[in-house]
C-alpha cells in the first residue's frame, strides 16, 4: 500500500508542499530563498495586513531548538480508569498547555506560518479572531461593554458583532431549541434558576445560553476546553450582559480560575450546574461543599463527567440529583452517532488536507462515536480496522464488515489513528514508538487521556508546531508523527460540529434543568438519573418540523391493542433503538 503522500520517508528530502503544512524542515533553505514574515502588530482590527511591518528575509535552514515547558503537569488527571483520586483541586483530566513545570528538556520548532493560517483553522473563527498568539493575559485586561459591565474575562469584546453573526447562523440550523425557547418563554420555567455552566463556548452553545436566560435564568459560563472556545462568540455572550469567562488557549490556572469565577461572585450563589466533563461539579465538591449541598441539581453530558458522577453517587458523597444526558438515547443517538459521523472527516481535512482514499485507519472503540467515525471513513475509502474490549460492541463491529483487532499489530501500518473509548492510556509511547513516519493521531472521545501525550514530552523528542492545533513529533531517526489538537477532541477543537446535532444536545440539557429546578421535592433523591423517555420523543419531536415529517397518530383500538398512551412515551425504557 502507498505511504502517505503528505511525507517524506526517514532520511529522505522532499519539497515543501505550499501552505500544507508537511515536509521535512531541514531543507527549507535548499527549498526557497525567501520567507515572507509578519511582525506582530502589523495585521489592524479588520485582519487584512497593513502596508507596514512586512519583511522580506532570508531562510538560513538552521533549526532554532528553543527549550518549552511542559504543556502539562504531573499527575494532571483525576481518572485512573473508572476510579477518581481524591487529590488536590488543580489534578483533573484537563491538562494545562501553559507551562507551570518543566519536564525533561523538549524542543519545541516552529515552523513559520502566517497569523491567516494558523486562525483558518480554528474552530470557525474569523482572521485573527481566535488566534493564540496574543502574549497579553485577559485577566491582565480589563474591559468592559456596551452596558459599562466588567463582570466577564475574555478575550477582546470588540468582537462582539462577528460573533452576534455566528450566533444567528447557527439558530437557523437549530429548530428544536429554538422551537423550546419560543415555546416557554412566557413560562419564564427557569425562573429563580442560577446556573454554573461549563461547557464548550461556541455559536452553538451559545444558542443554548441564551435560550436559558430567555426562560428565565440567570447563569455564569465558562469554558470546559481550553482549545474550543470561539473568542468572539464570548465575546457576543459578554456584550449581552452575560458573565462569561472563557478565551482559546487558556493556561491550566487560567481554566479552573474561570470556572472558579463562575461560582464565587458577589450576591450570587448558585442552585444548579450544568457540566461537560465534571470540572464544575468538581471544583464544587472540593473547594465549595456547602454550596454544592444547596443545588436542586447537575445535569452532566460527558462520558467522562458520568463517570465522575457514578463514582460520586458509589462513595455517597452525591448529595444532589443528577440528570445523566448522555446516555440518553436521543443525545447518544444523534450527537454521537451522527454528529461525529461528520464532523471527523471535517477535522481531518482542516488540519492535514489529507486524502482519504486508500488510507489505513484504525479506531479504537466502536461505540456511538466510534460507529460515527468508521461509517464516515469508510464511505470515503479507507481501509478501516477496529479495536474494541466489549464482545457486543466488537460483534456489531464485525457485522458492519470491520476487521476486529488488537491494536498492537496493526500499529506498524496504518495512516491514522482515532482514540474514541473515553478510557486513558489507549495509544501508548510504545504504539507511538512503532508507528510509520508521518501517522496521524487523535482524539474524538472526551477525556483528553486516551493518547499519553504526557510520555511525548521528553528529550529525545522534538516538538515542531505546523499550525494552530496541529504539532509533528519528531524521532531521533527523523520519523514524524502528526498530532492533532494535543489529544484532546479534535472536532471541537480543530473544527465545528453540526448545528442541527447540537440544538438535540442543547434541547435536551435544557429539558433536563427544567425537569430538575421543578421537580417537586422528593421526586429525585441524590443519585443519576436517566432522562425520562417521553423528554427524549418530546425533543425529536421538535426536530421533525426541520423535515416536513408528518407522525401517523394511533388510533384509541391501536393504542389499546399496544397498551401505549396516543401520545406516548411509545416504547419502554428498555428498548433499545
Amino acid at each position: 500500500m502507498a505511504s502517505n503522500l503528505g511525507f517524506a520517508e526517514e532520511g529522505e528530502r522532499m519539497q515543501k508542499p505550499s501552505g500544507s503544512g508537511f515536509g521535512v524542515s531541514e531543507s527549507y533553505s535548499e527549498l526557497s530563498k525567501l520567507e515572507r514574515k509578519e511582525i506582530r502588530g502589523s495585521r489592524g482590527r479588520s485582519g487584512r495586513p497593513s502596508t507596514q511591518g512586512l519583511k522580506i528575509v532570508g531562510v538560513t535552514g538552521e533549526d532554532q531548538g528553543l527549550e518549552m515547558a511542559a504543556l502539562t503537569t504531573d499527575g494532571a488527571n483525576v481518572m485512573d480508569g473508572t476510579k477518581m483520586k481524591n487529590g488536590e483541586l488543580n489534578t483533573s483530566r484537563t491538562e494545562s498547555p501553559a507551562a507551570s513545570k518543566v519536564v525533561g528538556k523538549k524542543k519545541y520548532r516552529s515552523r513559520s506560518a502566517s497569523a491567516s493560517s494558523q486562525d483558518s483553522y480554528s474552530s470557525g473563527s474569523y482572521t485573527e479572531s481566535s488566534s493564540d498568539e496574543d502574549d497579553v493575559s485577559p485577566r491582565e485586561n480589563l474591559q468592559k461593554n456596551s452596558s459599562g459591565s466588567s463582570d466577564f474575562c475574555i478575550k477582546r469584546i470588540s468582537q462582539h458583532a462577528y460573533g452576534r453573526r455566528e450566533i444567528e447562523i447557527a439558530e437557523q440550523e437549530m429548530p428544536g431549541i429554538m422551537a423550546l425557547r419560543h415555546k416557554a418563554k412566557d413560562d419564564k420555567p427557569l425562573k429563580g434558576a442560577r446556573i454554573v455552566g461549563c461547557t464548550h463556548i461556541n455559536a452553538q452553545t451559545a444558542v443554548l445560553v441564551e435560550t436559558l436566560v430567555t426562560l428565565g435564568a440567570q447563569v455564569r459560563w465558562a469554558a470546559c476546553n481550553i482549545y474550543s472556545t470561539q473568542n468572539e462568540v464570548a465575546a457576543a455572550l459578554a456584550e449581552s450582559g452575560i458573565p462569561v469567562f472563557a478565551w482559546r488557549g487558556e493556561s491550566e490556572e487560567d481554566f479552573w480560575w474561570c470556572i472558579d469565577k463562575t461560582i464565587s461572585a458577589e450576591s450570587w450563589q448558585p442552585n444548579m450546574i450544568l457540566d461537560d466533563g465534571g470540572d464544575a461539579t468538581h471544583v464544587m465538591v472540593k473547594k465549595y461543599p456547602a454550596i454544592f449541598k444547596l443545588l436542586k441539581g447537575v445535569v452532566e453530558e460527558s462520558v467522562t463527567g458520568v463517570h465522575r458522577l457514578y463514582q460520586l453517587s458509589q462513595s455517597s458523597k452525591l448529595c444532589v440529583p443528577a440528570m445523566n444526558v448522555n446516555d440518553s438515547v436521543i443525545k447518544t443517538k444523534y450527537d454521537n452517532l451522527y454528529s461525529c459521523r461528520e464532523s471527523i472527516i471535517d477535522s481531518l481535512k482542516r488540519t492535514t488536507d489529507i486524502m482519504f482514499g486508500g488510507k489505513q485507519v484504525v479506531v479504537c472503540g466502536y461505540g456511538q462515536v466510534g460507529k460515527g467515525c468508521c461509517q464516515s471513513l469508510k464511505n470515503m475509502g479507507c481501509v478501516v480496522y477496529v479495536t474494541e474490549i466489549d464482545p457486543i460492541c466488537a460483534l456489531q463491529a464485525a457485522m458492519d464488515g470491520f476487521q476486529i483487532i488488537k491494536l498492537e499489530k496493526v500499529i506498524r501500518q496504518v495512516d491514522i489513528v482515532i482514540t474514541a473509548t473515553g478510557n486513558k492510556n489507549v495509544v501508548t509511547r510504545d504504539h507511538m514508538d512503532k508507528m510509520k513516519n508521518g501517522c496521524i493521531v487523535c482524539n474524538m472521545g472526551h477525556s483528553n487521556t486516551e493518547i499519553d501525550v504526557i510520555s511525548l514530552k521528553t528529550q529525545d523528542l522534538t516538538w515542531e508546531k505546523v499550525r494552530s492545533q496541529v504539532d509533528h513529533i519528531i524521532w531521533p531517526g527523523g520519523k514524524r508523527m502528526v498530532l492533532l489538537a494535543e489529544g484532546r477532541r479534535v472536532n471541537l477543537s480543530c473544527s465545528s460540529v453540526p448545528s442541527f446535532v447540537v440544538s438535540i444536545t442543547a434541547a435536551t440539557q435544557a429539558l433536563a434543568l427544567i425537569e430538575l429546578f421543578n421537580a417537586p421535592s422528593g421526586r429525585y433523591k441524590a443519585d443519576v438519573y436517566l432522562m425520562p423517555k417521553l423528554m427524549d420523543e418530546f425533543v425529536a419531536s421538535l426536530h421533525l418540523t426541520a423535515f416536513e415529517a408528518n407522525l401517523t397518530e394511533l388510533s384509541e383500538e391501536q393504542a389499546k391493542y399496544m397498551g401505549l398512551s396516543k401520545t406516548g412515551p411509545f416504547k419502554p425504557n428498555y428498548y433499545r433503538y
